[in-house]
């Protein structure tokens, strides 16, 4: 069983909408796969309670009793669990790391939100865990991606390849409860959820998907 993370100490920055599209992603492709809460609001929670399909599972639980939740999961034979984190929570991010085979850092291409992300590095570093740092709600134009690229390079924090838009589908879709390749399966975002879930992959496994 693979552990994938999504964490950010900054709010707002996607990550309940990356958590559950990844999660899809990743029961197209044929994994048993579980998505664990840790964010107060519970966001992936409500998502999963209007959602119409029994899968992915959803459980929102205290940071504490994270390790035996992830021990469930694997005795169940889940393939991959999805951990969405909480902001602010720096105990969280560090419980949520622990257990991580691999992070995905959000965050929007503002100056100030890149630079909020030192905390969330602090603690992936100290934990030697690996990571990438991926841009999201990106401007269909202008220097800003540009800049937060340089701007993530300059803390030392390696930058995912694949970039998320700005796109009001995501918003749409996961007040359906559903992710964005199944509400619009041919759009944009749902391409560029693919393409984060293949780079996702090849950092989990070190290797591509075999179809």
């Amino acid at each position: 069983m693979k552990v994938l993370a999504i964490l950010s100490q900054k709010g707002g920055v996607g990550k309940t909408t990356l958590a559950t599209c990844l999660a899809v992603a990743a029961e197209q492709a044929g994994k048993e796969t579980a998505i664990i809460d840790l964010d107060p609001q519970a966001t992936a929670s409500f998502w999963k309670d209007v959602r119409q399909l029994d899968t992915p599972a959803v459980a929102s639980i205290q940071p504490v009793r994270l390790a035996a939740m992830l021990k469930a999961c694997a005795d169940a034979g889940t393939d991959l669990v999805v951990i969405d984190g909480a902001a602010v929570a720096r105990d969280v991010a560090y419980e949520a790391a622990r257990h991580a085979d691999f992070i995905l850092v959000p965050t929007k291409t503002a100056v100030f939100d890149t630079m909020s992300m030192t905390h969330t590095l602090d603690v992936v570093r100290q934990l030697d865990r690996a990571f990438a740092v991926v841009l999201t709600f990106v401007p269909p134009q202008g220097q800003e991606t540009g800049d937060a690229m340089k701007a993530v390079e300059e803390l030392g924090a390696a930058v995912c390849p694949v970039t998320i838009g700005n796109r009001k589908v995501f918003f749409r879709a996961q007040a359906t409860g559903q992710a964005v390749q199944e509400f619009e399966p041919n759009g944009p975002a749902a391409a560029e959820i693919n393409r984060l879930y293949e780079y996702t992959v090849i950092r989990l496994y070190d290797k591509a998907e075999v179809a």
